[in-house]
């Protein structure tokens, strides 16, 4: 897709569900829990400043997002209620994490798994070395 179509038509906050639904001229529309944007914040405190330097996000199960401020005519600042303000979604960005959705939730629960960490932040995971 070219980049200046990347740009949603419709952008709508759901609550309840705690999700975003992105709609575009094409016909497409995704809904991206808002658990998935934060643990893909592309702030430098998710992401590091490098390759190999990013921190796994845990306990983001009930993130939601308060405010969604719109940055120029490129981007989205996702205000969440865990306080994270950080880290612009550009345009293509934000397409990305919706056609990437599947594998990009896999590779986070996996990593989650290897981490012996939750999603859940009332839960506390300890591993015990056989």
């Amino acid at each position: 897709m070219p980049a200046n179509d990347c740009r949603p038509v419709g952008i709508k906050l759901h609550q309840r569900s705690r999700e975003l639904e992105l709609d575009y001229a094409g016909g497409e529309c995704y809904r991206l829990p808002c658990e998935y944007l934060r643990v893909y914040s592309p702030s430098a405190e998710v992401r590091g400043h490098g390759s190999g330097q990013e921190t796994l996000q845990t306990g983001k199960l009930t993130v939601g997002i308060t405010a969604i401020n719109p940055v120029g005519r490129y981007a989205l600042q996702l205000v969440f209620d865990d306080g994270h303000d950080t880290g612009l979604y550009s345009w293509d960005y934000l397409y990305e994490l919706c056609t990437g959705q599947a594998q990009r939730w896999q590779d986070y629960l996996e990593r989650l798994e290897q981490a012996g960490a939750s999603r859940d932040p009332d839960v506390q995971v300890i591993q015990f070395q056989p």
